[in-house]
């Protein structure tokens, strides 16, 4: 899969702009806060229908204008498809493809598969819970269309359950109702995110060592649910013991809506004993691994966006990294930065097959 044009309205610091871009290498050059993230920004909500910086659809608009238009033309599986997304600040946004209008965002979901690495990352080591599960939702989703509708339902049951508490509601049968309907998305995603943990850790763990250049690193990811905790235990069952608990503190404590994965390093955690690099190199090589399963599961090779990536890292681990992500597993290639040595250096690799752009308050200039 690849993205041949890119056209942009109104979008962040963006007025107007039209990239015909490169299927392989795409580099954009310029300072901090010039709207090279906005590009890949841009980019990203093509694949997803929501910004990668979490803010609101209304912020993305530019200052001063009521809409915002992200046009793409890709090759997919051999077919040449459009995508046309319009944010408007008086109705909700709404995503053409071909032509015709999705009626629920959720069903493109996985479409255009896509992996995004970013300075943000540094959040699925250090941050809550809530950006590990984040991470795992988007990851799965986008292989697996059942996960996503399983979620869905599953927040709904966690909501209409999370009401009768904060109502005080004392009917068991009112609870029993709703846990049942959670029970059974439950278990699909726990089966999943199990799964999908199991296969992740090996392919992690090379890209790790391949970007660490050490061998005596070892790096693991173990999944951390309530439905672990003894075997044979069901939600309703963990749901029934914790309620009394739960009509106190007036919301649900225990479900998948709080699993988290615990990241170690040599045998300790991640988020206390990690160097700034070594954080860094871990939360690449997640990405890469992330990049690795969606080739595998969805047949196409993901777009990858990789967003001022080389900060903090040695030169030598910098080489590895551009020596893997310019190999043939690789596909289309989006890549920012301030320094243009290392975008001349991963230029250099491709064999001509790349653009590079010049990046000033929103313009963008072919060099």
């Amino acid at each position: 899969m690849r993205l041949n044009e890119l056209t942009l309205s109104n979008f962040k610091n963006i007025a107007e702009t039209r990239l015909e871009l490169s299927g392989k290498v795409n580099c954009f050059l310029g300072n901090n806060g010039m709207g090279k993230s906005n590009l890949l920004d841009a980019v990203y909500f093509l694949s997803f229908c929501k910004s990668f910086s979490g803010v609101s659809d209304r912020m993305l608009i530019r200052r001063g204008e009521e809409w915002a238009i992200i046009k793409g033309r890709y090759e997919r599986k051999g077919v040449d498809e459009e995508l046309v997304m319009g944010i408007s600040s008086a109705k909700r946004k709404s995503l053409k493809r071909g032509g015709k209008e999705y009626q629920r965002l959720s069903l493109h979901i996985g479409a255009f598969p896509l992996v995004m690495v970013a300075p943000q990352d540094i959040d699925l080591i250090r941050g809550s819970g809530e950006e590990r599960r984040r991470w795992m939702d988007m990851v799965i989703s986008q292989s697996d269309p059942q996960y996503l509708d399983s979620l869905i339902r599953y927040n709904r049951g966690l909501e209409q359950r999370n009401r009768l508490l904060r109502d005080g509601c004392v009917d068991p049968a009112l609870y029993g109702a709703v846990e049942v309907m959670m029970e059974m998305s439950a278990d699909y995603l726990h089966r999943a995110r199990t799964q999908w943990i199991s296969s992740l850790t090996g392919i992690f763990d090379r890209y790790y060592a391949a970007i660490a250049g050490e061998k005596g690193e070892h790096v693991r990811l173990t999944y951390e649910s309530h439905l672990n905790s003894r075997p044979g235990v069901t939600l309703a069952a963990l749901m029934d013991e914790a309620r009394r608990h739960d009509e106190i503190v007036k919301h649900t404590s225990v479900g998948p809506h709080r699993d988290d994965i615990e990241m170690e390093l040599d045998g300790m955690p991640m988020r206390r004993t990690g160097s700034q690099g070594q954080c860094k190199t871990f939360t690449i090589a997640l990405r890469l691994a992330q990049y690795d399963f969606l080739r595998r599961s969805t047949g196409m090779r993901p777009i990858l966006l990789l967003d001022d990536i080389f900060d903090k890292l040695d030169a030598s681990r910098v080489e590895r990294i551009m020596g893997l992500v310019t190999a043939d597993g690789f596909g289309q290639i989006f890549i920012t930065d301030t320094n243009r040595t290392h975008l001349d250096e991963i230029m250099a690799r491709t064999g001509g097959d790349y653009r590079l752009w010049s990046v000033d308050s929103g313009n963008f200039s072919l060099q």
